[in-house]
C-alpha cells in the first residue's frame, strides 16, 4: 500500500494541476525541466511536505513548496491547500518584461504594418506628438 506521506514527484505535479497529464510530467523529469536541490529529478522520486521543486518554464525557473501530498487529481481551487508558488519576484520580473519585449515584436510573415498599427508605434514612441 502506497505511504499518504509521500508520492511520486510526477504524480504529484499532475495532481496539483501544474501539468495537463501525468506523461507530460514524466517528460518533464526526464528533460531535466523539474529540480530539487539545483538537480534533475526522476519522475519516480519521492517527495513529502516541505520539499521545494523548481520548474524550468524558459526564460524562468518557477518555485513551489509542498504543503501537503496527495496522489489525486483535484481541482484548481484546492491546490492552494496542497502547493504554494514562492518563485521570487526577480524571476517574475523577468517573465514580465519578456512578455513586454515580444508585444513589441511582429511575428514573422506578418508584412508591413497598417496605417492603424504604424501610428499606434508612433505614438508609442512619441507619445506627445499628435
Amino acid at each position: 500500500m502506497e505511504d499518504q506521506s509521500s508520492t511520486r514527484i510526477d504524480k504529484y505535479l499532475w495532481a496539483v494541476r501544474l501539468y495537463k497529464t501525468r506523461s507530460i510530467a514524466t517528460e518533464a523529469c526526464k528533460k531535466g525541466r523539474v529540480l530539487m536541490d539545483g538537480l534533475p529529478v526522476k519522475s519516480s522520486r519521492m517527495i513529502k511536505p516541505g520539499d521545494v521543486i523548481s520548474i524550468k518554464e524558459p526564460p524562468i525557473t518557477k518555485q513551489y513548496k509542498v504543503l501537503d501530498i496527495s496522489g489525486k487529481r483535484m481541482g484548481a481551487k484546492l491546490t492552494s491547500d496542497f502547493i504554494k508558488d514562492i518563485t521570487p519576484d526577480e524571476e517574475l520580473e523577468i517573465l514580465r518584461l519578456t512578455k513586454i519585449a515580444n508585444q513589441l515584436n511582429r511575428p514573422r510573415g506578418m508584412g508591413r504594418p497598417t496605417k492603424k498599427e504604424r501610428r499606434d508605434i508612433d505614438n508609442f514612441f512619441d507619445p506627445d506628438e499628435d
